[in-house]
């Protein structure tokens, strides 16, 4: 897992940045990046791709990333701006703003297959980065764990849809509450289910109207 930032710190560089966002799938919520640079004298065991590690594991790990990494940061792009820019682009620019709020400045960047031109900084995108990098591991731990809590938090504003256990991805049990509820105001409208749904009410409600 330290193979790309051991090459790169062999070149003299010290702050190796791993980067990657949490969120493209779900129907709802943010999504969010996490931006870390590990301390390489005080390497962390167990980081791995956060969709391989239990929720208790995520937590403990996370804890122990913000304690002892240089630095970390996170950062949020919302469900509207989803809509107006599309996922693709929200997740750059969720890496972004991440490394942006990093209280070190990177020398180099291992993203999780996500290219960064013009962010000022070298980069390198590393396909299924998230497995092969400590770096981005980590960043995409802290991710996880932060968007996941966000969505507990949904979960008490908005009940009914389960957001605690789906975090918003279209499980059967979300897509039926969508179905019986309708949207809620995190829900992505751009998104096929939603969508479905919401021009489902337009049309009954333009079938309700009176002349």
């Amino acid at each position: 897992m330290d193979a790309f930032e051991a090459s790169l710190l062999a070149t003299g560089l010290r702050f190796i940045c791993g980067v990657d966002e949490v969120g493209r799938g779900p129907l709802a919520g943010p999504v969010v990046a996490g931006a870390v640079i590990l301390n390489p004298a005080d390497p962390i065991e167990g980081i791995d791709d956060s969709k391989k590690l239990s929720a208790k594991a995520r937590d403990r790990l996370a804890d122990q990333i913000k304690q002892r990494a240089l630095a970390w940061a996170t950062a949020y792009v919302w469900e509207n701006e989803i809509d107006d820019i599309n996922i693709y682009q929200a997740s750059r620019k969720a890496m972004l703003l991440a490394i942006d709020k990093l209280p070190i400045r990177p020398e180099h960047i291992l993203s999780d297959a996500m290219p960064l031109p013009g962010c000022g900084i070298p980069f390198s995108a590393i396909i299924h980065g998230d497995a092969l990098s400590a770096s981005i591991g980590a960043a995409s731990i802290i991710a996880k764990v932060e968007r996941d809590a966000f969505m507990d938090g949904m979960d008490r504003l908005y009940p009914g849809y389960g957001f605690h256990q789906n975090k918003g991805y279209p499980t059967p049990e979300h897509l039926a509450s969508l179905q019986r509820l309708g949207a809620c105001p995190i829900h992505r409208r751009t998104y096929a289910p939603v969508r479905a749904v919401l021009h489902r009410q337009f049309t009954l409600d333009l079938e309700g109207r009176t002349p």
